[in-house]
C-alpha cells in the first residue's frame, strides 16, 4: 500500500520543541489544513462542518532517522522509564504515523487553494504532512470510563506562565493567549530541571527564550527570527 500525503498542516509552531504532547491540551492552539491540487474541491469536504471534532492522519516528518528498539521512555513518566513503543504515544516508531483529535473551528473556501480546514488544539507542527481526514463520530469514538494506563498513575500540573509587559506586546491578544497556554505544557524534555538554562522555541516569526524555576516558567526574552 502507497501513502502519500493529501495536504499540509500550517501551525504557528516552527519545530519539535514546545510542540504539545497531545492534541487537545491546547484548545487556544489553532492552525489549519491546506490540500494538494488533486483535493482542492469544495466535494471534498461536503457534510464536514457537521462535525465538531476530526481525526488527523499524520506524519513524523521532523524525526531523523529510524525508529529503534521495541520500548520508549515516555515525557510523562519523566523520561527515565521504559515501556513498550505500542504502549505509548512516542513519535519514534516503526511507520512514523500519527493520530490527533482536533476541534473544527471552520472551513473557508480559498480560490487557489480550495477547501481550507481550520482546527482548534492540533499537536502538529507546522509542515507537517496530512495523510487522511476523518469525522470524530461520538457514539464510537468515545469512551469515558476507558483505562489509559501509565498516564493514569501520575498527576501533572500546568506551569504558571508569567510574561514581560514588554514581550506580550509582540503578539495579538490571541496568538499570545496560545502562546501561553503552550508554554503552560511544559516544552522542556522531563528529565531536565536546571533553573538557569535558557531554552529557545520558535513560534510564528519569533524566538520565544524562557526559564523554569519549581512551577513557573517565565519568558526572558522574544526575538524575530532571522
Amino acid at each position: 500500500m502507497e501513502v502519500f500525503p493529501i495536504g499540509y498542516f500550517h501551525s504557528p509552531l516552527k519545530s519539535k520543541f514546545g510542540i504539545p504532547r497531545q492534541s487537545g491540551l491546547v484548545s487556544e492552539l489553532t492552525g489549519y489544513v491546506t490540500f494538494e491540487p488533486e483535493y482542492r474541491q469544495e466535494e471534498a469536504v461536503r457534510g464536514l462542518e457537521d462535525f465538531d471534532f476530526l481525526w488527523l492522519i499524520w506524519g513524523f516528518s521532523a524525526n531523523r532517522g529510524e525508529a529503534h528498539g521495541l520500548t520508549v521512555r515516555p515525557p510523562r513518566l519523566g523520561g527515565n522509564k521504559r515501556m513498550g513503543v505500542f504502549a505509548t504515544r512516542s513519535p519514534f516508531r516503526p511507520n512514523k504515523l500519527g493520530l490527533s483529535c482536533v476541534q473544527l473551528d471552520h472551513v473557508e473556501l480559498h480560490p487557489k487553494q480550495g477547501p481550507v480546514i481550520y482546527v482548534r488544539g492540533a499537536d502538529l507542527m507546522d509542515g507537517t504532512p496530512i495523510y487522511d481526514v476523518k469525522p470524530y463520530v461520538a457514539y464510537a469514538d468515545a469512551h469515558p470510563e476507558a483505562r489509559s494506563g501509565f498516564v493514569d498513575q501520575k498527576d501533572w500540573e500546568p506551569l504558571k506562565v508569567l510574561v514581560p509587559e514588554a514581550c506580550g506586546r509582540l503578539f495579538s491578544e490571541e496568538e499570545l493567549a496560545a502562546l501561553k497556554a503552550t508554554l503552560a505544557q511544559d516544552p522542556r524534555p522531563q528529565y531536565q530541571d536546571d533553573p538557569e538554562r535558557i531554552y529557545g522555541m520558535p513560534y510564528l516569526d519569533k524566538d520565544v527564550r524562557f526559564r523554569v524555576k519549581g512551577h513557573v516558567l517565565e519568558i526572558v526574552e522574544v526575538k524575530h527570527l532571522s
